[in-house]
């Protein structure tokens, strides 16, 4: 099922009506640029609650700057230093597990789903209620538990908004009332700082060299995985749950100018494409006011500037982060959750310069192999099951990294 564009949603909201958003991940990228665009448009938003992980200067500093009713930090060893900087501002205040599950049970028209990593599963579940609207940045969700969460979402009766650019795009460009129509969905991938790398290159890139994405201002976990194409590749995994497509009508396009973000191949002839410059601003407000647009003070492009667009076919030998993916993807669940959990930790332990940049495919590899070997065909019925097979999936992981140093 496409939630993005099937599910019930309620009354569409009209410009004079505010619109209450809890943020989930107020302190990271998706955060910042959506404060950005509340900030800008004070009569449009009303906050109901931030919450971020532990960087308490930047929570005070965005509580300050938009004034939620709450702001939670899951980081509980904070919760002093937060409250202290934010007492007699009116603003309350909360930290923990149990805290940032009660802020995303406030009443919202939308919430913000931020949260980087595995963390941010079950709160992000917990955010599927009736009546509201989910714009969805957190990766996990999908990758790790994508049928559970898919199910989820229609059975509270859940528009799911796709944030990521990507998919944002597809979803300005799939005609749902003409999905059997639809022959093809590209996703491009800017085939980040190696992209003409060789093999022999790449065993020799190190985590300053990766850091520096050509385009795109990120995290450093997701600017790694762009450097690999394992980000493609969870997008391709993304894409599959979000709209009512096969394995085998997903593409990947290696586009190193970022400008065309996501094409739809339709049976007619006809190839839909979605134009923007890189800035997740532009994603992110088709999210907070759809079905409408609304301006957005992003850079707008001039073709007759840029002059030419070019498209590449990944390849799959010097990229196997991407091929690791769609075999994933093939077999389910239990294989996509694994493929999450065991590349975080096999870039976190690249950042820290404990393995090379091609043993991140490596580890992740051996990880589903050896896990799929106990779990081959187990579903999810929770999204604890979901994070049952990410712990196990880290722990083989760091294994196979530790016995690979020794």
């Amino acid at each position: 099922m496409d939630a993005a564009t099937q599910a019930p949603a309620g009354r569409s909201r009209t410009q004079s009506e505010t619109t209450r958003l809890i943020v989930l991940g107020a302190t990271g990228s998706i955060g910042q640029s959506t404060l950005d665009i509340v900030r800008r448009n004070p009569d449009r938003f009303h906050v109901a609650a931030l919450v971020a992980n532990s960087n308490v200067s930047e929570m005070v500093r965005l509580a300050k700057d938009v004034r939620p009713d709450c702001v939670v930090c899951a980081d509980s060893a904070k919760a002093g230093d937060l409250r202290d900087a934010l007492q007699g501002t009116g603003i309350e205040v909360g930290a923990g597990e149990a805290a940032v599950l009660e802020a995303v049970e406030r009443p919202a028209d939308m919430v913000i789903a931020g949260i980087v990593g595995s963390a941010g599963l079950k709160p992000t579940v917990a955010a599927l209620k009736p009546g509201r609207t989910l714009a969805l940045a957190n990766k996990e969700c999908l990758v790790s538990a994508g049928d559970f969460f898919m199910a989820e979402a229609e059975k509270n009766g859940v528009r799911v908004l796709p944030v990521d650019s990507e998919h944002n795009a597809i979803f300005q460009i799939f005609e749902a009332e003409n999905a059997d129509q639809v022959e093809k969905v590209t996703l491009t991938a800017s085939g980040g700082p190696f992209r003409t790398f060789s093999l022999s290159d790449m065993e020799r890139v190190t985590p300053q060299q990766a850091l520096k994405h050509p385009n795109w201002d990120m995290g450093r976990r997701i600017t790694i995985d762009s450097a690999t194409l394992m980000n493609k590749g969870f997008e391709v995994i993304e894409a599959f749950h979000l709209f009512p497509i096969d394995r085998s009508q997903l593409d990947v396009l290696v586009h190193p100018q970022s400008i065309v973000h996501g094409l739809v191949q339709y049976a007619d002839g006809s190839l839909l494409a979605q134009l923007g410059a890189p800035d997740m601003r532009t994603p992110i407000a088709r999210c907070l006011v759809w079905p409408e647009r609304m301006e957005v003070p992003v850079e707008r492009l001039d073709l007759g500037v840029i002059g030419s667009l070019t498209f590449e076919t990944p390849d799959l030998q010097r990229f196997p982060a991407l091929k690791l993916a769609y075999e994933a993807l093939d077999e389910g669940s239990v294989a996509t959750a694994t493929l999450n959990a065991a590349d975080e930790v096999a870039v976190d332990v690249f950042l820290s310069g404990g393995i090379g940049f091609l043993d991140i495919p490596r580890a992740v590899g051996h990880t589903i192999d050896e896990v799929l070997a106990r779990h081959h065909g187990s579903v999810f019925g929770c999204a604890e099951d979901a994070l049952e097979i990410d712990q196990l999936a880290r722990g083989i992981c760091r294994k196979w990294i530790s016995a690979s140093a020794a």
